[in-house]
């Protein structure tokens, strides 16, 4: 007998996402944790990375303001003995001041010493980057391992509810479309929410990355700069007892 109005109205009700979570078993219950996890996980890197790349950016735009219009490096090494670099930028010219008067204090005892002053100012501005490479990259591994499982962890979520939706319907003996569509239908909601976790990831990766990939090209460039300014033009030392960039500055004739 075909069902009036109302019933149908009826069954609409009881189906939807509240009756999905209420017929979820423990491995249903387990997968949808992991995708909460997920989320969270990508909304933080998303938030907290957002906050550090614009005051990184803030930063950044400030000292190379400074460096630029700097009459000689003095005035920049000063800048730098006021406080802990905050951008990239500032942090290789610290390492660049740093190595130049370390070098110049060098005892040849130590491995790392080794070598020309253009050779040692070299290793400590490729130390330097890596250290930036890697800061700047935290957290991208898993924004991507977020962006490839999520769509299979709901995808697994809606095969396994599928499977048991198909199972009751089995026993019951009712396998008319309106008692397999419903859930059938719930079950896939394990999918969209594997979708709505993976896309926000896939589009923070993409764009942190290009991000990266930019601020990484600007810096290769400074570097550049920086290591002939260093190496052909200037010297730095570093005081007995003072772990800060030196101020003490000349001229090579």
């Amino acid at each position: 007998m075909p069902q009036t109005l109302s019933q149908q109205t009826h069954a609409m009700e009881t189906l939807g996402f509240a009756n999905f979570l209420n017929q979820v078993d423990g491995l249903s219950t387990f997968l949808l944790i992991v995708l909460a996890l997920m989320s969270v996980a990508t909304w933080y890197l998303i938030l907290t990375k957002t906050i550090a790349n614009l005051r990184m950016r803030k930063h950044a735009q400030k000292f190379l303001q400074v460096f630029w219009e700097a009459p000689d490096l003095n005035v920049v090494a000063r800048r730098l003995n006021d406080g802990k670099p905050r951008d990239p930028f500032s942090h290789l010219a610290q390492h660049g001041f740093r190595a130049i008067a370390q070098h110049g204090a060098k005892t040849n005892q130590r491995l790392i010493e080794a070598g020309t002053e253009e050779e040692f100012l070299t290793r400590s501005l490729r130390r330097s980057m890596e250290q930036d490479t890697a800061r700047l990259e935290s957290g991208l591994t898993i924004l991507a391992s977020v962006g490839s499982s999520a769509p299979f962890v709901g995808l697994f979520g809606t095969v396994w509810g599928v499977y048991h939706a198909l199972i009751s319907i089995g026993a019951s003996g009712q396998s008319t479309l309106d008692k397999v569509a419903g859930p059938v239908g719930e079950a896939l909601i394990m999918t969209a929410l594997g979708l709505a976790v993976a896309i926000p990831a896939v589009l923070a990766y993409n764009f942190f990355a290009r991000s990266n990939r930019m601020v990484l090209t600007e810096l290769d460039g400074f570097a550049h700069d920086l290591f002939a300014f260093m190496s052909t033009g200037s010297r730095a030392t570093e005081p007995a007892g003072n772990h800060n960039v030196s101020v003490l500055i000349r001229k090579e004739a």
